[in-house]
């Protein structure tokens, strides 16, 4: 792997370690209105965070995580939400400003 790209992987995964961090990067991935994209995000705060400890904070099986996180992933919302809590966010909704 080039030096580069580990420094850069190391430092995103300790980034998003930071419950502010991660909540801002899902927030952004969003706004991209591409569901592949927030499930990238999702799965990079889930390697931040260490699939197996998460997998079993989550009480998914870990073969689940991945594809649950995959690009044709489709999450159910319940495993979303159980996903989110043991990373530390939550589901919210807001108000959409004009």
């Amino acid at each position: 792997m080039n030096p580069i790209t580990a420094n850069y992987e190391t430092g995103l995964k300790a980034t998003l370690a930071d419950p502010e961090e991660a909540a801002a990067y899902l927030n952004a991935a969003l706004e991209e209105n591409d569901q592949e994209v927030f499930l990238l995000a999702l799965r990079d705060i889930t390697e931040a965070h260490g699939f197996s400890r998460v997998a079993q904070d989550a009480s998914l099986n870990r073969e689940n995580l991945y594809r649950m996180l995959s690009p044709a992933g489709n999450p159910q919302l319940s495993s979303l939400k159980t996903l989110l809590h043991s990373i530390g966010l939550r589901l919210a909704i807001e108000v959409e400003t004009p």
